[in-house]
């Protein structure tokens, strides 16, 4: 990946109150509802799943939203900031949700229970820089799912970015009006994306740029089986084309 040495804890400090409380100004929980349709709920309706690990709910769009489609979700997260948020709008919204501050590296500590799927979303598995931290989460991704469970994770398409520089359709994930996220510094050790609100504020993530290709090789080491992906919800795609990829595998 390149020399650059990243903690892959720098998103605790990146995630500071002040952007947190913008987050979901930056999402647009309704337009992220027209971006994504019933994807997410049929796609686990598919496979039979009941009991779904959201392993990286950020503010709970997609926890809130899975329990009121039925699902008995319990909302994960690194950052405590999220997790407070996350609890904020599911009171906010009427949903009782269980939530747990986890990491990925130790989720089978951290969990003491089996899933019938687990969602990594947000591409949030892109907060790893270390190879044997990303190794250790996806091996503990298939540990906390039952025989036959499903991951799902997604990332942003860095094979893009890398080769053909930034661009977003701004039309799935952050719908925000007045909101502008694209990246301030690409290497292919790292991409700092800025975040810029209509208050004239601006927040930063830091992010490893990991290829389409790359991560289905680290899903099929785990010992992932059926590992197919979609290009914006779309299971057909070119290579260069979507904004996001979503991985989906079976244990």
């Amino acid at each position: 990946m390149g020399s650059e040495v990243i903690n892959s804890d720098l998103y605790q400090e990146e995630y500071r109150p002040s952007f947190v409380d913008k987050w979901d100004e930056l999402i647009d929980w309704d337009g992220r509802a027209a971006g994504e349709g019933t994807f997410y709920p049929g796609l686990l309706k598919e496979v039979g799943a009941k009991r779904v690990l959201d392993a990286a709910c950020g503010t709970g769009y997609h926890s809130v939203t899975l329990t009121k489609a039925g699902f008995d979700v319990v909302a994960a997260d690194g950052s405590q900031e999220m997790l407070n948020k996350t609890r904020n709008n599911a009171t906010e919204r009427g949903v009782e949700l269980e939530t747990q501050l986890a990491d990925w590296r130790t989720l089978s500590d951290d969990l003491d229970e089996r899933f019938d799927a687990v969602l990594c979303l947000g591409n949030a598995f892109t907060h790893l820089f270390s190879e044997d931290e990303r190794v250790q989460s996806m091996a503990q991704f298939r540990e906390v799912l039952r025989p036959g469970g499903v991951l799902v994770l997604d990332q942003r398409n860095y094979d893009s970015i890398l080769d053909e520089g930034y661009q977003s359709k701004h039309q799935f994930y952050y719908t925000g009006a007045g909101v502008n996220a694209r990246p301030v510094e690409v290497t292919e050790d790292y991409v700092r994306f800025r975040y810029s609100f209509s208050d004239g504020s601006d927040h930063h993530l830091t992010m490893a740029p990991i290829r389409q290709d790359y991560v289905t090789g680290l899903i099929k080491d785990a010992g992932f089986s059926s590992v197919r992906a979609y290009g914006d919800f779309t299971p057909e795609f070119e290579r260069l084309e979507p904004d996001f990829i979503i991985h989906v595998a079976t244990a």
